[in-house]
């Protein structure tokens, strides 16, 4: 049997759920029970503090099946709801913006985009580093921003703002993912240790949580290479060796 890496296995499922960025969840779940959803939103965070995580966790909120309308509390159990986990669904489409950055996918994404959603209320596209775009790329995406047809939502998550032209910017909900607290690290950590069965030592966790750099997907990305070796409990020269 394969084993699944933390990072996949205890990922966020609903807003109550995510780590670190409570307002964000909060404000998001406001707009869904008011009904003010914005067509585009810019998710703007270093590596690993849960930008896709919300991405899909909104996707799922607005696209559950077993809620007769968009809801703050998805089932995770529909199709819709499993198949968005696990990044397959046939109306939440995922892009790599670095892979598919030229003019050519975007005006795909346009045509496709015309189409209403096969089972769904909504067809969401999820555009990861869309900084990474090429110029015309931007100007292309520009235009279906401008006019977007009613079911057809667009979440971008980027690490680099700054390189998003403002005009795509200034068509789009930005929202700021801060760095997790080493505090916040920690605490999700030991439950993950606990439930996992896993002994440690506490000087090794505020270690560990320290060395993420506000990254919760790095700090389990450790703590998976330490679990790896076999060894209990987790104690603070083991992460030392580990780090060389």
């Amino acid at each position: 049997m394969s084993y699944t890496v933390l990072a996949r296995r205890f990922r966020s499922q609903t807003f109550d759920d995510v780590v670190g960025q409570d307002a964000v969840a909060q404000t998001l779940k406001n707009a869904i029970k008011t009904g003010r959803v914005a067509h585009a939103y810019l998710f703007c965070g270093t590596r690993g503090v849960g930008k896709t995580t919300m991405a899909r966790i909104l996707a799922k909120s607005l696209n559950c099946l077993k809620a007769t309308e968009p809801t703050t509390e998805p089932c995770l159990t529909c199709d819709s709801c499993v198949a968005i986990n696990t990044g397959d669904d046939i109306d939440v489409i995922e892009i790599d913006g670095a892979s598919n950055r030229g003019i050519d996918n975007i005006r795909e994404l346009r045509q496709n985009a015309i189409y209403r959603p096969a089972r769904a209320r909504y067809k969401i596209y999820i555009v990861d580093e869309v900084h990474m775009l090429t110029a015309e790329a931007f100007n292309a995406l520009l235009k279906i921003l401008e006019e977007p047809p009613a079911h057809v939502k667009f979440i971008f998550a980027t690490t680099e703002p700054n390189k998003v032209l403002p005009t795509i910017q200034s068509r789009c909900q930005r929202f700021d993912f801060s760095a997790i607290s080493p505090e916040t690290i920690g605490k999700q950590l030991a439950e993950i240790l606990h439930k996992e069965g896993i002994a440690f030592e506490p000087d090794f966790l505020m270690q560990l949580s320290r060395l993420a750099n506000g990254s919760m997907r790095d700090a389990l990305s450790l703590l998976d290479q330490l679990i790896s070796s076999g060894m209990q409990p987790l104690t603070l020269p083991m992460l030392e060796q580990l780090l060389g």
